[in-house]
């Protein structure tokens, strides 16, 4: 097949706007951490750039996206066909009508197991190893990420069954939900959570990281129609829609429940809008993204709640935001799908589809948050038992982004250092200096 250069332009544009939303991740989770620990939070997202471009490459486009030649294992995981992505190289375009090259639709879906990863971190910020966290990326990508790719995307058994999800509410934010959800019970509370005060420190930091979540996320939805049409736009549109509408909906709801609207309610709201629309972006009429955007953006601004009430710490609000959003978008398409991808059936209940795409619909997320919280819980505890998931209390209590990496986030002055560390040493020598010099 010929190469659609516009395709393929359009393609890789969208997989570095996708790409960039990592980095823009690092960005909104660090400001919402405390200043002790910024560095080490953002650290969790940008390595996760690094373990699972590797994995990725190495065996997991082809564990996702290839067929099993065994046809009994062929609906929950996928071959050995293409290892290394060499076979993927030799072959000049994708074979599924797209024009443009496979290498680049590895490359896009690549950048969605990036970010997947990735926001699990904000559940267990302030207190996790990051020696841990970088073993976790690697498994828990290649035993839950990759198999759930395969079953929705990659010819697996719940996209046979016809569970519709365009850009990632199951496999993206549902999956990342419940591992998240997972993580904070091994790890447990951040010592003196919840008595002690554990506000953002860096409110602008927060904003900018959900802008650039929001300008990224257009290559996340519209990118994932896989081609230049009518669907494309639609899923852009709709994209923007949804994530004003919940970004609104939050801060109402803090207005009416707090009396005061704030800017951390606002960035939230806004990435639970853009949760809630990524599986239903291509597949619903734009009224329908709005009711959709209002209706997650108040569901989460409540659900962030929840962990002091049930008493688990997931310290950014990965349960509220992601795994709550992702399911409200997944279970909506019952309700509201008007273009289904797979056959008429597909057409939600208001469409008059019946209820069977609501049922599916509503059994993908259970499936994929079982799945993926178990199989977290289990990878979690046996880190935790063999190398230790958990930082000190003393090293908790300094800081990660001292204790961890020599490094901090800002130059506020006097920071207690370990006195082995460079930065110590040269902060002795300078004072020493200075005493000599005043003498």
């Amino acid at each position: 097949m010929k190469i659609d250069s516009g395709t393929t332009a359009w393609m890789i544009t969208a997989t570095a706007l996708v790409l960039l939303m990592t980095p823009g991740l690092a960005f909104f989770y660090g400001g919402m951490t405390r200043a002790k620990s910024v560095l080490n939070m953002m650290m969790m997202s940008f390595v996760s750039i690094i373990t699972v471009s590797i994995i990725w490459m190495l065996y997991g486009y082809s564990l996702a996206f290839t067929s099993n030649s065994n046809e009994a294992l062929d609906s929950f995981i996928g071959g050995f066909g293409a290892l290394g992505l060499q076979s993927v190289v030799d072959t000049a375009t994708a074979d599924d009508g797209t024009g443009m090259p496979t290498l680049v639709f590895s490359a896009f879906q690549l950048t969605f197991a990036i970010i997947t990863v990735a926001l699990i971190s904000g559940s267990i910020a302030d207190r996790a190893k990051f020696g841990a966290w970088v073993v976790f990326t690697i498994a828990w990508a290649t035993l839950v990420y990759f198999p759930v790719a395969h079953w929705v995307w990659g010819g697996g058994w719940l996209g046979d069954l016809g569970i519709e999800d365009f850009a990632g509410g199951t496999v993206v934010h549902v999956n990342a939900g419940a591992a998240g959800l997972a993580l904070a019970l091994v790890l447990g509370k951040r010592t003196g959570w919840p008595r002690e005060p554990m506000r953002p420190h860096n409110l602008p930091l927060v904003l900018l990281g959900a802008t650039l979540l929001w300008f990224g996320w257009f290559g996340f939805n519209a990118g994932s129609e896989l081609a230049v049409d009518g669907i494309t736009g639609l899923a852009f549109m709709n994209t923007q829609v949804a994530t004003a509408a919940a970004a609104g909906s939050w801060i109402l709801v803090e207005k009416l429940r707090d009396g005061h609207s704030t800017t951390l309610g606002l960035a939230s709201g806004a990435v639970s809008g853009l949760v809630a629309i990524t599986p239903a972006c291509g597949f619903i009429d734009p009224w329908a993204s709005l009711v959709l955007g209002a209706i997650a953006g108040a569901a989460s601004a409540y659900a962030v709640r929840l962990k002091y009430r049930f008493g688990y710490d997931d310290s950014l609000d990965v349960v509220g935001v992601h795994l709550v959003a992702g399911a409200i978008g997944a279970v909506a398409l019952g309700f509201f799908a008007a273009y289904p991808a797979v056959d008429p059936q597909g057409t939600g209940l208001f469409y008059g589809g019946g209820f069977a795409q609501l049922g599916k619909q509503a059994l993908g997320p259970v499936v994929v948050g079982l799945y993926s919280f178990v199989l977290a819980w289990v990878i979690g505890k046996i880190i935790d038992k063999t190398m230790g998931f958990r930082v000190s209390v003393e090293a908790e209590t300094t800081g990660v982004d001292v204790t961890t990496h020599a490094e901090t986030g800002y130059d506020l002055g006097t920071i207690p250092t370990s006195s082995t560390t460079p930065a110590a040493s040269a902060d002795g020598r300078a004072a020493a200096t200075a005493e000599r010099v005043s003498a």
